[in-house]
């Protein structure tokens, strides 16, 4: 036994040695790195163009903790970094690439103001696209903030209008005995019906008929007021659509025909001798350490994009998921109102909205923090609706762009029960369940009268709930919330014709307006303090390496394996797709 000890002994302290120089090595290549950094600076060139790429679809923000190697910029880098860019006297313009992404009008409003505010500084923006190969006008949008539009020869701009459909599975589920039961509050709250209906409901149709038009006359007049063209001749030029290059050229579209390599060597030409092209993502990571030592009164800055989701993302080496988690954005809002050097809040807010209880959760946060002396902000971005709208209520001011998605005040409920279905198949289900309810939102069993009664007066409850708060935190009478809310969603153009939202305006028309709240004078240049904190590289390895055991861990690698398997995969998704009971607030299925 004593050699044994012994032996034991010997092999937990090579262990802990091990460690020990695996760490202090880690330590000194850190270090080094520091002292490298702050000899050659940002890495930066002194003269450069930032190279910003558009063409794909981008997120609002970030909620990774911490993520190793280059991330794709959000909307909310391109804006700060944009801003950082204009006090740079090294950044001489930038060259955009737009055309395929399909932005969200909203969206294209963000940058393509960041860019005029950019522009205002005296310095230029090159847009070069390959074609604009998207009916909706989102990309060409923002392309109109560019200094001078450029496109291929010969390529297509189709660009022309707003629209979109819907696929609708009630056949489909009648044909396999599938069985959906869903409550909805009100009329206008269509997420679910494509369980429910056969086709779209004329409330349905109504709200995305007028939603749509809002975008088609938002963003009809900027491109116009951006290209000094009337309404009218850019209405008929996108009436022309499907086009090519030179059909757009001729309207006055686009500036100059030429292909990507020329449009940038135009740039750095614009940029002087030496200038170097920088990606976006390189700048933005620049921004973001420079920022730290940054001194001046502070404003919050609280980002919360996605799905709306009950207690913690998690996180982990590679980064966390993109979602709005309530433990981790109510953590967050409680930790800024606790710091004395925190002014005002901006809450920026991305999100359909989810969980009821999560979003009542962070709107508590909100309400306190405010208790404390915090003025908060929402700034909205794409889209803020359901509970979305529902933690955004009782802000001091709530700000959107023309073209977000907001509103949706309701509430959605039920699920599809699919033991029938399976029995078609040769499945057969069998439930077991102790207690009167205790199998209540089981897909293997349709709701009995008396749970579907329930469900319906839990549904009332909520919404009666949801638009009481509406009107308290709105200031307006009860009778004015339930006559706009009724699930049906709003551009932020319309919204604030009804009071649901105070100001039109992006990021920075929400900042200003916090600077007023928390008496910060208008010269008075701002910090903005992020959060969620991004955690430290090591607060990242010590949670992964030590947060769970390695049982945990294996059994976390076998299951990982076992989802991955196409088979698998296809029925989980399948059927995560259903409803399953929970009450929500959520506006899906939304038209981008």
């Amino acid at each position: 036994m004593t050699a044994f000890l012994g032996w034991a002994k010997g092999i937990g302290l090579g262990v802990l040695n091990g460690v020990a120089r695996f760490v202090a090595a880690l330590l000194l290549l850190l270090v080094a790195l520091l002292v490298f950094g702050l000899i050659r600076g940002d890495g930066l060139p002194s003269n450069m163009v930032l190279a910003l790429d558009l063409r794909k679809p981008l997120a609002d923000s970030s909620n990774v903790d911490f993520a190793l190697g280059a991330q794709p910029v959000t909307v909310m880098d391109i804006v700060l970094a944009l801003d950082a860019a204009e006090r740079d006297p090294r950044v001489k313009g930038v060259s955009l690439r737009v055309g395929s992404a399909d932005l969200p009008i909203a969206q294209a409003e963000e940058i393509g103001a960041a860019l005029r505010k950019f522009r205002a500084s005296g310095k230029f923006v090159i847009a070069h696209s390959q074609g604009f190969l998207a009916a909706g006008l989102g990309d060409y949008l923002a392309a109109t903030g560019a200094t001078e539009i450029w496109m291929q020869p010969k390529s297509p701009f189709t660009a022309a209008g707003e629209g979109g459909g819907a696929l609708f599975l009630r056949g489909l589920l009648d044909k396999i005995n599938a069985d959906p039961q869903i409550v909805k509050r009100a009329d206008y709250k269509s997420a679910a019906d494509e369980f429910m209906e056969k086709n779209m409901t004329p409330a349905d149709r109504e709200q995305l008929t007028r939603l749509m038009q809002s975008w088609y006359d938002e963003a009809t007049a900027g491109a116009a007021a951006a290209r000094h063209l009337t309404r009218g001749k850019i209405i008929a030029a996108f009436e022309a659509s499907p086009q090519f290059t030179e059909n757009a050229r001729a309207a006055g579209l686009i500036d100059r025909i030429g292909y990507d390599d020329d449009a940038q060597a135009a740039a750095l030409a614009r940029a002087g001798s030496g200038a170097k092209l920088v990606s976006m993502s390189d700048f933005v990571r620049a921004r973001k350490q420079a920022s730290q030592y940054a001194t001046g009164p502070r404003i919050a800055l609280i980002q919360a994009s996605g799905e709306i989701q009950e207690g913690s993302s998690g996180g982990g080496l590679f980064g966390g998921s993109q979602v709005i988690a309530g433990d981790d954005l109510s953590k967050a809002i409680r930790s800024a109102a606790a710091d004395s050097d925190v002014k005002a809040i901006i809450l920026r807010v991305d999100s359909p909205g989810g969980s009821v209880t999560a979003s009542d959760q962070i709107l508590d946060a909100v309400k306190k923090a405010q208790a404390k002396g915090k003025p908060v902000v929402v700034s909205m971005g794409s889209v803020a609706a359901s509970g979305g709208y529902y933690i955004s209520l009782s802000a001091n001011r709530i700000v959107a762009e023309p073209g977000t998605i907001t509103g949706s005040i309701g509430v959605l409920t039920g699920k599809v029960s699919i033991d029938r279905t399976l029995a078609l198949a040769g499945v057969g289900t069998s439930v077991v369940g102790v207690g009167r309810n205790a199998l209540y939102d089981s897909e293997f069993q349709p709701y009995t009268p008396d749970q579907l009664a329930a469900l319906n007066r839990e549904a009332d409850a909520i919404y009666a709930d949801f638009t009481q708060k509406v009107a308290v935190g709105r200031h307006l009478p009860l009778a004015k919330i339930q006559d706009v809310a009724k699930g049906r969603v709003w551009s932020g153009a319309d919204a604030s014709k009804r009071g649901l939202v105070d100001q039109l305006g992006g990021f920075w028309t929400a900042a200003d307006t916090a600077r007023k709240l928390a008496g910060i004078a208008p010269g008075e240049r701002v910090v903005f303090k992020i959060y969620p904190r991004q955690k430290s590289f090591f607060e990242v390895l010590s949670n992964a390496l030590f947060g769970d055991t390695s049982a945990d861990v294996r059994a976390a690698q076998n299951f990982v394996t076992l989802m991955n398997a196409v088979p698998v995969r296809s029925v989980v998704d399948a059927v995560a797709a259903l409803p399953r009971g929970g009450i929500e607030l959520r506006a899906t299925n939304l038209p981008k």
